[in-house]
C-alpha cells in the first residue's frame, strides 16, 4: 500500500500560492500534508515469530509444564514501537514567488526534484498578469510602500499605454535574440524562431517575449507579461518604468503569476487540495505535459511540414516562445 502510493509520488505538480504567504512555508506545509496521508496509509502486516511458551500438559491430573511452539506478531516495526514510518519527504521547489506575489508555483517530489532542473535548463516562460496604479511612486514600487511623489495622470490614455508596451516588447525581443547566441542567417536559427524555440543560453537579464493591457480604467491597469529569467521585484520596477514613459508615475498593486512552463491556474492545486490524493492524481496529469515540453525544448525535432513558406523572413514577428504550452 505505501510502496504503491510513492510510486506515484514521482513527478511535478503546481499549487496556487496566495499573497502574503511565504514559498519555505507553502513547501513546509505542503511536506507534512504528504507525511500525513504515508503515515495514514495501512500498515503491512506485521512478521509472525516462532516462540515457545510455557503451558500445562493436557489431560495431565500433576501440574505438568510443557514449551509449546506458537507463532506469534512480531511488534518491533509497529508504529506504535517504532513511530511513523515517513518522518521526512523532499520537496522541491521550481521558480520562486515572494511574499507579496501569488499565483502558480511549481514543486517536485521524488524523481521531480531532477524535472526542476531540467525546466530551469529549457528557459520556458511564464505569464503574468501585473496590476499598476497611476499618480505615485513608492521607495520599493509597491502600492504599500513608503510614499515618494505624487503626479497627474489625466493625459494617459489606452493608445498611448499601447505603444509604450510595444515599443518595451520590441526592445525585449532584439535582446531574446542576442543572448541566444545564434547565428541569424543560419537554418538552424530560422527553425528554431518558427518554432518559437529561440531561448537564451546562459543566465540573462529579464526578458520579455509578450506584454499587451488587458484593463484600462484609470488610475487601475492591468498587464499580461510573458517572460522568462524574471523577478517580482522587476516586474513592480516594470509599472514603475511604465509610469515613467507616461509621463506620470505608477505603483504596483498586484503580481499574479498566471503560467509557468506547462502549468496553468487552471492545474493548480488549492489550499484545500494539498492532500497526498489530489497531489498524486496531479502528478499522473501532469507527468505527459512535462515530458513533451522537455522534449520540445531541450531536443526539439523539427518537422518540415511545420514550416512557413520560403518567403517568410526575419522581419516578420518572431513567434511567441510560449505559444503551443
Amino acid at each position: 500500500m505505501r510502496s504503491a502510493s510513492l510510486s506515484r509520488l514521482q513527478g511535478l505538480f503546481a499549487v496556487y500560492k496566495p499573497p502574503g504567504l511565504k514559498w519555505k512555508h507553502l513547501r513546509d506545509t505542503v511536506e507534512l500534508q504528504l507525511l500525513k496521508g504515508l503515515n495514514a496509509g495501512k500498515p503491512p502486516a506485521p512478521e509472525q515469530r516462532v516462540r515457545f511458551l510455557l503451558g500445562a500438559v493436557e489431560g495431565s491430573e500433576e501440574k505438568e509444564l510443557t514449551l509449546t511452539a506458537t507463532s506469534v506478531p512480531s511488534l518491533t516495526k509497529h508504529p506504535l514501537v517504532c513511530g511513523p514510518a515517513f518522518t521526512h519527504f523532499k520537496v522541491g521547489v521550481g521558480h520562486r514567488l515572494d511574499a507579496q506575489a501569488s499565483g502558480v508555483l511549481v514543486l517536485g517530489v521524488g524523481r521531480g526534484c531532477r524535472l526542476l532542473t531540467d525546466m530551469y535548463n529549457a528557459h520556458l516562460t511564464k505569464d503574468y498578469t501585473v496590476r499598476g496604479l497611476l499618480g505615485k511612486a513608492t521607495d520599493d514600487f509597491c502600492e504599500d510602500g513608503r510614499l515618494v511623489e505624487k503626479t497627474t495622470y489625466d493625459h494617459v490614455t489606452r493608445e498611448k499605454l499601447d505603444r509604450i508596451l510595444a515599443v518595451i516588447q520590441g526592445s525585449h525581443q532584439k535582446a531574446l535574440v542576442m543572448y541566444s547566441n545564434l547565428d541569424l542567417k543560419t537554418q538552424e536559427a530560422y527553425e528554431m524562431a518558427v518554432r518559437g524555440l529561440i531561448r537564451p543560453m546562459t543566465k540573462s537579464p529579464m526578458l520579455i517575449t509578450g506584454i499587451r493591457c488587458l484593463h484600462f480604467a484609470p488610475p487601475e491597469f492591468l498587464v499580461e507579461v510573458q517572460c522568462m529569467h524574471e523577478t517580482q521585484k522587476e516586474l513592480r520596477k516594470l509599472v514603475h518604468e511604465i509610469g515613467l514613459e507616461l509621463k506620470t508615475t505608477a505603483v504596483c498593486s498586484q503580481v499574479r503569476r498566471t503560467r509557468d512552463g506547462v502549468f496553468t491556474l487552471d492545474s493548480a492545486l488549492l489550499r484545500t487540495q494539498w492532500d497526498l490524493h489530489s497531489i498524486q492524481d496531479a502528478i499522473q496529469t501532469a507527468t505527459p505535459w512535462v515530458a513533451a515540453e522537455l522534449e520540445k525544448s531541450l531536443s526539439p525535432g523539427l518537422d518540415t511540414k511545420q514550416l512557413p513558406s520560403p518567403g517568410w523572413s526575419w522581419d516578420s514577428q518572431v513567434p511567441s516562445s510560449g505559444e503551443g504550452c
